[in-house]
């Protein structure tokens, strides 16, 4: 059965106060990205005006503005090197390994900065997001350079069903926080999301596309039975 918007909406602000809930005070704390995270940070922001004490770091500039509407203290990577633990959603987690598909808010390259310099990584769904494997209902993210942007297109299409770059709703091109652009790259299932990440971390004027491997330590979903914690396996 199809879930309404706002049944999807209630699934995933129960998820977001679920993974609030664990920030203790004094944490350095990554904000992430997308309507998702924007629930979390507007939990977070609730807290803090309660009196908890933590150090955010924005992953995009439109969280950066909304975490300082909040009340919300902000550093950067440079004077924080270690981030405790990161909140951000996504667009598809693999149930059994935790792999991401991120980035369609277009904050995938500082979202991964982040999240790689995080001790832990906790991810927020409904379980729509849930999949068997990654690629499945949607579009891979793939930001690129613009200069020449239309011969690393021509690489890519080597390794992907169709691509188009994404658009904003003026009909101008989308221009990434960083100053790049955005190929929203068809791909169907991936089969080997491992192979299909070094081909695209080697090819020329890529600079980050939104798999996302082995970062998540945490998913906590927001279902129809309640909040469910998909944990992260331990390896050795």
């Amino acid at each position: 059965m199809t879930k309404t918007t706002s049944e999807l909406d209630r699934l995933k602000a129960a998820a977001a106060h679920a993974a609030v809930a664990v920030i203790e005070d004094g944490m350095i704390v990554g904000l992430g990205s997308g309507t998702t995270a924007a629930l979390a940070l507007g939990i977070l922001g609730r807290r803090v005006a309660e009196g908890l004490r933590v150090i955010g770091i924005p992953t995009s500039d439109q969280t950066k503005r909304e975490a300082r509407r909040l009340g919300i203290s902000l550093s950067t990577l440079r004077e924080h090197e270690h981030i405790d633990i990161t909140i951000d959603g996504a667009d598809e987690v693999d149930v059994a390994t935790l792999s991401l598909l991120k980035g369609r808010g277009g904050a995938l390259l500082r979202e991964k900065i982040v999240a790689s310099a995080s001790e832990h990584l906790v991810i927020i769904v409904d379980e729509t997001k849930l999949v068997d494997r990654l690629g499945v209902h949607g579009l891979l993210p793939v930001e690129v350079v613009p200069f020449g942007w239309q011969a690393t297109a021509r690489r890519l299409r080597r390794l992907v069903t169709s691509l188009a770059q994404r658009m904003t709703p003026e009909g101008e091109p989308f221009i990434t926080d960083g100053g790049h652009y955005i190929l929203d790259c068809a791909v169907g299932e991936i089969g080997d999301p491992e192979d299909l990440q070094r081909q695209l971390d080697g090819m020329v004027g890529v600079v980050e596309h939104g798999l996302f491997l082995g970062l998540a330590s945490r998913v906590i979903v927001g279902s129809s039975q309640g909040v469910r914690v998909l944990q992260q396996a331990r390896r050795g």
